[in-house]
């Protein structure tokens, strides 16, 4: 089992028509032409000597490109991913125009074997979805975190 840790952030902003959360779609060769489970929290690992809640801010900014909006952060906790990473995500209620964002890289041999040494985004797009759009999008460990905030969401409404 992975003993490989991450955090992130989980944008939402609510309307009159309901909730909508910022997802980005994983960028590289192999998420390229999907859409269904391959959009992403924007998150990433962390090391011991790192908070959980500065890596997530910190990986924020690196994906994306753009600053954490203000606002108070709320814990939707930890979820272990089938790979056995455990995720820890804060949601933020906040607006961010994805057309601002200018997304981190990764660099890996592609193709595989070839030597040849290639940089892709973390994260090529980032979009608002709604719950049903967002469910069907992110990656199925992912998931659980939606369920916590309209969980949430529907507490704060009483």
């Amino acid at each position: 089992m992975s003993g490989k840790r991450s955090a992130g952030l989980l944008l939402f902003r609510t309307s009159d028509d309901g909730a909508e959360v910022l997802i980005g779609h994983m960028g590289g060769p192999f998420w390229a032409g999907r859409d269904t489970a391959a959009w992403s929290i924007p998150k990433g690992e962390y090391e011991p000597d790192e908070t959980p809640e500065a890596a997530a801010r910190r990986e924020f900014t690196e994906e994306l490109g753009l600053p954490v909006p203000d606002g108070e952060l709320i814990a939707l906790g930890e979820s272990r991913q089938p790979s056995g990473k455990v995720v820890t995500v804060w949601a933020l209620e906040a607006d961010l125009d994805p057309a601002l964002a200018d997304f981190g890289t990764f660099t890996m041999e592609w193709p595989r074997g070839s030597g040849v040494q290639q940089e892709f985004p973390e994260i090529d797009q980032v979009a608002w979805c709604g719950p049903a759009s967002a469910r069907e999008r992110l990656v199925s460990g992912q998931r659980v975190f939606l369920d916590r905030l309209a969980r949430h969401l529907e507490d704060r409404l009483g």
